[in-house]
């Protein structure tokens, strides 16, 4: 049986369990789990981390720990009870895993590896904790170190800051909010700004000297040394090396190593350098050679410097190699590093160019002991510690040192008979008060230890040698009296014997006879001459003698006259010694009893150090003199007590009080003293008022806090010993000494007068004394004093000064122990409080203020959970009632002042804004339901109130602003939260009570809801970004606060009732805020206050526009800030209940009589978030500039089309206009930008500054726009467009007459045309992209588009760019419709394959002699049309002759708009499927093969090409059809009687074939001439073989001679070239007048650069590599671009080569195709674009074609004039002429056919076709050559647009079957047919302007709207009568905002 667990709560896993057992819990080792029950060996429960899954585990397989439970039943929550630190390690090391790895995604090397070793080393430091056996103090080292890593990691990876207490997690529930804040003040000032170490210290470690000249041993000397004042800081570090450069005891590294200690930071200076001084111990001369001499000498060797400074910058880890300098003038050795260091280097001789001296040297921070704790390595190695010279900084107490420091500076010695100077050693000894030698009392330095005797330098021949040597003397202090040292001097002799020969000496004592020592500073020794064999060891002998010239007596003038003499340097460091008199007199009163008085007074000139080396004794003087004579020495002995007291104030002995503390604690007897202390101290008080001069009185009430510890230390000893006699007396003193304070206190005086002053110091000093009151009085009792005394200050205190001081005074009373006792706090709560408020009421001293009120509130949590729970709650009403309102006003003011300036200032500034914020959290918090109660009735009226509650709802929102705490404070935003919402929760009801109804005030309500929003919009509740174990903590701590404030909103709304409406629509923006936060309670809560709004909205206004409005405006603006996700859209548009009462937001509506308006605004918002979250998703970075141009077009066009939001619109215009020209989309960003263009006029109106632009007329945007799109239009080489705004800019320009401008224009249109002849312009390709599936976004889900490729790009390379765009994406192997499973299916499936361009400006195509370059613009420009053909058998499939059974899907599709456009791709709008009949077919092939052939043999006779071969290859491939039988096939399956027979209704298409193989014959034939006139010399025998050929071939046809209409072909050109014909006459009877129009439109066009392999051929089954050699040849070698090659007759699996040249299943990329058929497949197919139009050829013999030449001539040109405006453009040929002359000049005609951008070589040609067979050049190039006379020359009739069709329709027989029904066709093309830039007239009031027709709007009546649809607006502006097609819907019109714009 399960039963709950009592006991096991919490447990590790110890192994993996796989949860194989039926209801089982898989478990990794190390997880941690919770414990819910137990049963016989197993526990149920489940793992911390994912809480949600329970299951079961054997109870063996976990390690139960201990744990505190909270909240126990079905929410416990479980504690482990271990060391904080363990469990804040866990959790944290937790988190960081995760993180650790996603910075190993994010390849964040560094930080990876750097987190992974601190992880590991938290890990060690892990193992050493629980292990348990560190000491403490190894322990608190331990977590010191671990908390410092968790910090350090948290701050890399952006986590929040831990509040900590003694390296403990604190829990913000069990102290007071100020605690809390300054706990994290405390963490970030530390984490900020690391408090500079005070000491610091040298670490040397001496590895090495590298020199080329060695050989003897040597002693390496290291110092510090001021440059500035050319002094030493330090003593000297002492190293030997050995003869190799190595040091000589390298086993003793204390010998190696040093530390240079208590280094200050004043002497970190650029000019304090470490000295090196390397001495060598051999020869005389370095040179010298060996002899027998044994005596070595300390001679000089080199010297290095290297300052301080630079080791602050070098790495510490890097040794450091000095250069050794060798000295050359001996006589300047003692100054060689000052002139290093002056870097006069020349002077001296480097010892090698890789020599040096290398040194490991390191700046170390903090503390000595601080120090050991860090590097105990270091210390326990060993290390010798060289000491500065002198005291440190601070002295400390306890610190001993007696160190006589020597330094040997020079002498002056006589020849001494000899021809050269002497060579001076000085021996140094240290004797003792009976004569003998102290042993190891001489130091050369640190590093070795001490000798006997010390030998100085020797220098050469020098009579007055310079050593500066320094030496130290550690001499107990009991032996100083009576020890001397003498100084030996010796000339070493450079001969064979080196002898050292005596010559002299001197001699120093240490310590005068009255016990002074050796005073510091030079002296000049004398020297006493001696034989060489003087025996010293006498020294009672020569100590009788003067030692030093000063001392001399005025009468022994021998000495005196001597020049020999000595100088040394002594300097004393002692702290027991001393060399002042004035103290001995002091400490020896008793021996001199009447120098007192003297003594006394001369105490105070007595440097403080030596009085504080003296202190306990200076004291026990002092108290000795007032116990024997207090009434003749009582003042003097307070003056020298007060003196030494204020002496500790200063920093450098501040450390001593501790020394005075312990002194009056253990060692002052006074008994009697405390009568005397009190009665001079209020002596000095009374005298306070009258005294003219303050100085001395501010002295001793400086020091009023050691005097009182003195009285009442006395008073206690004289307690003990008397049993506490004269207690009354004792207390009647204090009390008049408090009395007189008190006088003096109050009073009233100016800020600058001396009393005023002296006030101030008393308030400093008077806090410290309440605690030594405290071991007399009672708590009450000194509670008293304090209130009595601080309340006789003057009310009204002029001095700012002393009001500061006072406010001090109270801070320091605040934070002593007197305060936080209850007792006495509720005495002192009333002073405190009523000083607070005066000076928080003036905005005065608020840093005080504030660390007062931190002080009071961090004291009531404690009390809190103590048993004083009614006087906390007093205390509470009181600082509510007394503060409240102030703290209010403080943080307004403050947080409303501008920051001052400065980082400084601007700290201390947040600090107060901070503290000030903790203090009222914590007053808040405090508060229960008494409190508010009080407070809210405490308001007399309702203004009041009101005025309460604007302010504490202002507050609230300067609390929740992101900058109010450092980024990392979590912990304290979540407790300001939770203090906001319990207050608002209590407010709440005091609003609704008093400001409801006839009472509503909406200012209040406005404030109450804005502060709402505010608060759960806040990022630190937005859970869900959090990690899972941090949203648990806060979860479980305060809940979901999001939700309940949520709830009190839709609480208060609810309420309102008809007030509603004063927050419709302000609030709509801020709640649909709150309901785009991803919390489902929270959506579900505010999503019915939108029903709410739309309800009360129409009531009032009978819609809800102004809902909407708001809606889709705010919408907008949140989701592109990143709210909102694909489950908001969903809730918003769901029908499904919402949790609780509430139905859903659709439902409601339903119900509603606005429903269906109701609805269509939710379908509106909903489309519109579907947009917005693609775009949002779309936008993110890393996502591919494809998805987001996309992705903006689908939204702006939503913004235009759907909700006529004019101002967004423009926006998204510009943000895709942006992406297209980071993309260098140069033609798409023109076209995008033209849409803002077009909504813009030519009018002078002002246009606000907008975006980039800046204020500006209309005119002026429009002009830059136009400038800005020919730019980018000439970038794209789409320079046809910019030709026309250029033409348009320079109209404007000549109808102001700004000639300068209109001449660059001018200029600007030519260079376009000359770009547009000379520069090479890359063809395109299409591809038909289809989107399917769910898991592509809404803009393109289950759509087809067609996409404009980039430049080169094939279809392989398209899909592959598709694939990696859309990686999850599965590429179809088909090029079939999908059925519904895949439109339905949770994937993504791409449709990719190569479509045919269909141009709409054939004319400009057919034309004669119009350049390729040009011609290329039209094929690819401005198409709306695309197709792609799948070839098929219908029946049963001949195997003889395929071609009688192939027929071809051909399907079209129609675009939204033309590309290009404002986007590479656009949607296919329409579908058109047609089947093409084989007859239909083989017609195709033959016509396209003829119009191939006609183009070459044009080029080559108009010399285009530069060599023959494509010719001759196409000539081979027609005439030679070695393979597929060439025309013979289609006669077999054509011309045969069966097939005549069964279709009756071909006969005309019969005609035409026949027609058309005759012509290729004709055409052959003329080819074949021209090739003949070409051909070289080595390819004479083809040709003969192409016309033996040929000759077959016309035998096989049964060609005799042509017929007539073939010999009229137009192959006989005249002068060899077509555009001969072009001026002729033209025959108006032509057969072929109307062919080239008014055919069905089998829309193909001629293939320039497109050469087939064979004309006729065939090949049967199904086989298609059996292509002859001539056909692959030709492919490989005159194929321009990689893509299919044509031919005329060739199939694929049975189809015809045209057919499956634009079939998706091609060689161009169809999945399907097997790789072998490849290459086969791209030599037998046509690519789409290659395919020749079919439309060319007429057919002479059909009767329906031939139409009245004006009425052909109308429908088949374009128009050209850009003078006509819309109205005129369907008006007969007299309106045409009836333009004024300028107009008609320029272009003379016009058409009713649906116009094209026209080349800007305006074609000028009439609309008649010639038909003579000498003029008739046409068929050259598949058109009707036009001639260039006018249309009244040609006709001379006029023309009504009645007469005739608006576009001539092709018989019946000549359509094939079609899907759609051919009524359709001439609306559809008259729909499409205009590009985005066709040419009109708008009305201007200045000139006819021609405006390209996408770039403006259809003049109306009404104002202009958005431009509709494209397809919209052309099809407006092609009706001829102006009206518009019903079928197609208008779009809304859209009110004009520009102007605002």
């Amino acid at each position: 049986m399960w039963i709950p667990t009592e006991h096991e709560k919490y447990g590790v896993v110890l192994a993996s369990f796989r949860g194989t057992v039926q209801h089982g819990l898989p478990l990794e080792i190390g997880d941690t789990v919770q414990i819910l029950e137990k049963c016989e060996g197993w526990f149920r429960g489940f793992i911390l981390k994912n809480p949600n899954v329970k299951g079961i585990f054997p109870s063996s397989y976990i390690h139960l720990k201990n744990a505190h439970v909270k909240n126990k039943g079905q929410f416990e929550t479980v504690i482990p009870v271990e060391d904080s630190v363990i469990t804040e390690m866990t959790s944290t090391l937790r988190d960081w895993g995760a993180m650790w790895k996603q910075l190993y995604v994010k390849n964040e090397g560094d930080l990876f590896h750097r987190l992974w070793h601190v992880m590991n080393e938290i890990l060690d430091l892990r193992r050493q904790v629980l292990v348990g056996s560190l000491t403490h103090d190894r322990m608190r080292d331990v977590k010191q170190h671990i908390t410092a890593r968790l910090d350090w990691g948290n701050e890399q990876l952006c986590l929040d800051l831990v509040p900590r207490r003694e390296f403990s997690m604190v829990d913000p529930d069990e102290i007071s909010v100020t605690e809390l804040y300054r706990l994290m003040e405390h963490r970030h000032r530390k984490k900020e700004i690391p408090a500079p170490a005070s000491t610091h210290h040298l670490f040397v470690h001496v590895k090495s000297l590298m020199s080329a000249n060695l050989g003897e041993e040597l002693e390496v000397f290291f110092h510090i040394y001021d440059g500035r004042e050319n002094r030493p800081l330090s003593e000297r570090f002492f190293v030997k090396l050995n003869k190799s450069g190595l040091p000589k005891s390298p086993e003793k590294t204390e010998r190696q190593c040093t530390l240079f200690v208590d280094l200050g930071s004043s002497d970190l200076r650029k000019d304090v350098y470490i000295v090196v001084h390397i001495i060598r111990i051999g020869r005389m001369g370095a040179g010298e050679k060996k002899n027998l001499c044994s005596v070595q000498y300390r001679r000089p060797f080199g010297c290095a410097v290297i300052s301080i400074a630079d080791l602050l910058t070098a790495d510490s880890k890097d040794d450091h190699l000095l250069k050794v300098y060798a000295c050359n003038t001996e006589s300047e050795w003692h100054q060689i590093h000052e002139n290093l260091i002056k870097k006069a280097n020349s002077r001296y001789n480097l010892s090698g160019s890789n020599s040096g001296l290398a040194v490991a040297l390191q700046l170390l921070h903090g503390d000595i002991e601080q120090l050991r704790r860090e590097y105990m390595v270091l210390f326990t190695r060993g290390v010798s510690i060289t000491r500065k010279l002198g005291f440190s900084d601070v002295i400390m107490p306890g610190e001993m040192r007696n160190d006589l420091y020597i330094t040997l500076e020079k002498g002056e010695f006589e020849k001494g008979g000899k021809s050269v100077a002497r060579n001076v050693e000085i021996t140094v000894y240290v004797l003792d008060i009976d004569g003998q030698v102290l042993k190891s009392h001489v130091a050369a330095g640190a590093g070795e230890p001490g000798a006997d005797e010390y030998h100085s330098l020797v220098l050469y021949h020098n009579n007055s040698p310079r050593w500066a040597e320094h030496i130290k003397l550690p001499i107990p202090v009991d032996m100083f009296r009576g020890s001397h040292v003498r100084f030996e001097f010796r000339h070493c002799s450079t001969k064979d014997k080196g002898e050292k020969k005596l010559f002299g000496y001197s001699f120093v004592p240490l310590m005068q006879e009255d016990g002074r020592t050796l005073p510091d500073g030079n002296h000049e020794l004398i020297i006493h001459k001696c034989e060489e064999n003087t025996s010293l060891a006498e020294c009672s002998r020569y100590l009788k003698q003067p030692f030093s010239k000063a001392n001399l007596p005025s009468n022994n003038q021998t000495l005196k006259g001597t020049k020999e003499s000595f100088w040394i340097t002594s300097f004393l460091c002692s702290t027991k010694l001393t060399q002042n008199g004035d103290m001995l007199d002091l400490l020896k009163w008793r021996a001199h009893p009447e120098r007192i008085n003297d003594s006394l007074s001369k105490l105070k000139e007595i440097d403080g150090s030596e009085i504080v080396k003296f202190l306990q004794d200076t004291l026990d003087t002092l108290f000795g003199i007032l116990d024997e004579s207090s009434q003749r020495y009582g003042l003097k002995v307070f003056d020298s007590l007060v003196h030494i007291i204020n002496l500790l104030q200063d920093s450098k002995f501040q450390h001593f009080k501790p020394v005075m503390d312990t002194y009056i604690e253990s060692h002052f007897a006074g008994a009697l003293s405390y009568r005397d202390l009190i009665k001079v101290l209020k002596w000095y008080v009374d005298r306070i008022v009258d005294a003219e001069h303050q100085d001395h009185i501010q002295q001793v009430l400086k020091a009023s806090e050691y005097i009182f510890k003195y009285i009442i230390q006395s008073r206690r000893l004289f307690s003990l010993a008397t049993g506490g006699q004269n207690e009354e007396e004792f207390r009647v003193c204090i009390h008049e000494l408090f009395m007189s304070i008190r006088f003096f206190l109050s009073q009233e005086n100016k800020s600058a007068s001396p009393v005023a002053q002296t006030q101030a110091v008393f308030l400093r000093t008077f806090p410290a004394v309440y605690g030594e009151l405290l071991k007399i009085f009672t708590m009450r009792e000194v509670a008293g004093f304090v209130r009595e005394t601080l309340g006789s200050l003057p009310t009204a205190v002029h001095a700012d000064c002393l009001e500061a001081v006072r406010l001090q005074c109270i801070a320091k009373t605040v934070e002593s122990q007197l305060y936080i006792n209850p007792e006495s706090r509720c005495i002192l709560l009333p002073v405190v409080l009523r000083v607070l408020q005066a000076h928080m009421q003036e905005q005065r001293d608020l840093v005080i203020c504030a660390r007062i009120l931190t002080s009071m509130l961090s004291l009531i949590i404690k009390e809190e959970n103590g048993s004083a729970e009614p006087v906390v709650s007093e205390e509470v009403e009181l600082i509510v009632e007394s503060l409240l309102g102030d703290l209010m006003r403080t943080i307004l003011e403050i947080s409303n002042r501008p920051q001052p300036a400065g980082p400084t200032m601007r700290l201390q500034f947040q600090d107060v804004t901070g503290e000030f914020v903790a203090c009222l959290l914590a007053l808040l918090r405090q508060m229960s339901d008494r409190h508010y109660q009080q407070l809210l009735q405490a308001f007399s009226s309702k203004d009041n109130l009101r005025d309460f509650l604007l302010q504490i709802f202002t507050v609230f929102r300067i609390l929740i602003r992101p900058e109010m705490f450092p980024k990392d404070w979590t912990v304290m935003r979540l407790v300001t939260n939770n203090v906001i919402i319990t207050t608002v929760l209590y407010l709440s009801d005091a609003l609704r009570k008093n400001f409801l109804n006839d009472k509503f005030d909406y200012k209040v309500w406005d404030s109450y809801f804005y502060l709402s929003v505010i608060f759960i919009n806040q990022p630190c509740l937005q859970l869900e970004s959090f990690s899972p174990s941090k949203r648990k903590k806060i979860l479980e701590k305060y809940g979901d606060m999001r939700v309940m404030m949520g709830c009190e909103i839709f609480s208060m709304w609810q309420n309102l009732g008809e007030h509603k409406l004063n927050f419709i629509p302000a609030m709509i923006g801020p709640f649909l805020e709150v309901t785009l936060v991803p919390q489902p309670d929270l959506r579900n809560v505010m999503i019915p206050i939108f029903h709410d709004m739309m309800d009360w909205e129409q009531r009032r206004s009978g819609n809800f526009k102004q809902v909407e409005a708001k809606l889709i405006d705010k919408l907008d603006s949140l989701m592109s800030e990143g709210k909102g996700d694909e489950t908001y859209r969903e809730l918003f548009n769901s029908i499904i209940p919402l949790f609780g009462p509430y139905p859903s937001l659709l439902k409601k509506i339903e119900r509603e009589t606005w429903r269906e308006s109701g609805i269509s605004l939710i379908a509106t918002v909903t489309r519109l978030m579907e947009r917005l979250l693609d775009y949002r998703d779309c936008m993110k970075l890393g996502e591919v500039d494809g998805k987001k141009i996309g992705c903006t077009v689908s939204l702006l066009n939503f913004y235009k089309t759907e909700l006529n939001k004019e101002e967004m619109y423009i926006r998204y215009i510009h943000k895709l206009y942006d992406l297209h020209f980071k993309a260098q989309n140069y033609t798409e960003a023109s076209y995008t930008l033209l849409l803002y263009d077009e909504l813009l006029e030519w009018s002078d109106r002002p246009l606000r500054e907008f975006l980039n632009y800046p204020m500006q007329s209309e005119w002026q945007r429009k002009e830059y726009l136009h400038l800005t799109i020919v730019q980018n239009f000439d970038r794209g080489k789409c320079w046809e467009n910019g030709i026309i705004l250029c033409r348009e800019l320079a109209d404007q320009y000549e109808s102001y007459y700004d000639y300068r401008n209109l001449s660059k224009m001018r200029m600007m249109e030519a260079s376009l045309y000359d770009k547009i002849m000379d520069q090479q312009r890359l063809e395109p390709e299409f591809f038909r992209v289809g989107f399917y599936g769910k898991k592509f976004p809404f803009f393109l889900r289950n759509k087809e588009f067609v996409c404009r490729g980039h430049d080169y790009e094939r279809l392989e390379a398209f899909q592959q760019r598709m694939l990696n765009e859309f990686p999850h994406a599965i590429a179809m192997q088909h090029v079939n419709q999908p059925d519904q499973t895949i439109y339905q299916a949770d994937a993504q499936y791409l449709q990719i394959y190569a479509v045919t361009p269909i141009p709409e400006s054939q004319d400009v195509l057919q034309r004669d002699g119009v350049p390729d370059n040009i011609k290329s613009f039209y094929k690819f420009n401005h198409i709306w049309r695309f197709r792609y053909d799948r070839p098929f058998h219908k029946g049963t499939k001949d195997k003889e002759n395929e071609f009688k059974s192939l027929w071809v899907e051909r399907t079209t599709l129609t675009l939204v708009q033309s590309l290009p456009g404002i986007s590479r791709w656009f949607e296919v709008e329409k579908r058109e499927l047609v089947e093409v009949s084989p007859l239909e077919n083989a017609i195709e092939v033959i016509e396209n093969k003829n119009l191939q052939l006609r183009t070459l043999i044009t080029q080559c006779q108009s010399r285009q090409m530069q060599n023959i071969n494509p010719l001759t290859m196409c000539l081979n491939g027609v005439i030679d059809a070695a393979v597929n039988g060439g025309l013979a096939r289609y006669q077999e399956a054509f011309f045969v009687k069966d097939y005549v027979m069964n279709h009756p209704e071909d006969g005309d298409k019969i005609g035409r074939l026949r027609e058309l193989m005759f012509e290729q014959a004709h055409i052959l034939e003329y080819g074949l001439a021209v090739h003949e006139k070409f051909v070289p010399q080595d390819m004479r025998p083809l040709h003969k073989k192409l016309v033996d050929q040929f000759h077959l071939m016309k035998s096989s046809l049964g060609i005799q001679e042509f017929p007539a209409y073939v010999r009229a072909s137009p192959v006989h050109f005249t002068n060899g070239s077509p555009r001969t014909c072009r001026n002729s006459v033209p025959n108006i009877i032509s057969p072929d007048a109307g062919r080239g129009v008014a055919r069905r439109s089998f829309p193909s066009y001629p293939a320039v650069n497109r050469y087939s392999s064979s004309s006729l051929s065939s090949q049967a089954s199904n086989e298609v590599s059996n292509i002859t050699g001539q056909s692959e040849s030709s492919d490989e070698v005159f194929n321009m671009q990689p893509s299919p090659s044509t031919s005329s007759l060739s199939s694929n699996h049975s189809a015809s080569p045209n057919v499956t040249s634009s079939a998706p299943s091609s060689a161009r990329g169809s999945p399907q195709m097997a790789e072998k058929h490849k290459h086969s497949r791209e030599n037998a197919c046509l690519s789409p674009r290659e395919r020749p139009v079919s439309a060319i050829f007429p057919n002479p013999l059909d009767p329906a074609q031939r139409a009245a030449p004006h009425q052909i001539g109308d429908t088949t040109l374009p128009r050209s004039d850009p003078n006509l405006s819309a109205p005129d453009k369907g008006s007969s040929a007299k309106n045409m002429r009836s333009q004024s002359p300028v107009s008609a000049s320029r272009s003379p005609q016009k058409t009713t056919v649906p116009p094209f951008t026209p080349s800007p070589t305006e074609c000028q040609s009439t609309s008649l076709v010639s038909s003579s067979p000498v003029l008739s050049g046409s068929y050259s190039s598949g058109i009707s050559s036009l001639s260039r006379c006018s249309v009244s020359e040609a006709s001379g009739t006029e023309l009504n647009a009645g007469d005739h069709p608006l576009y001539p329709l092709a018989p019946p027989s000549t359509m094939p079957n079609s899907v759609s029904s051919s009524s359709d066709e001439p609306i559809r093309r008259e729909n499409k047919t205009p590009p985005p830039y066709s040419v009109y007239e708008r009305n201007n009031p200045r000139r006819p302007v021609p405006l390209p027709h996408s770039l403006s709007i259809p003049p109306q009546a009404d104002p202009p709207a958005l431009p509709p649809k494209p397809h919209q607006l052309r099809t407006g502006s092609m009706k001829l009568d102006g009206t518009s097609d019903p079928r197609v819907p208008r779009p809304r019109p859209l009110p004009r905002k520009v102007s605002q714009l």
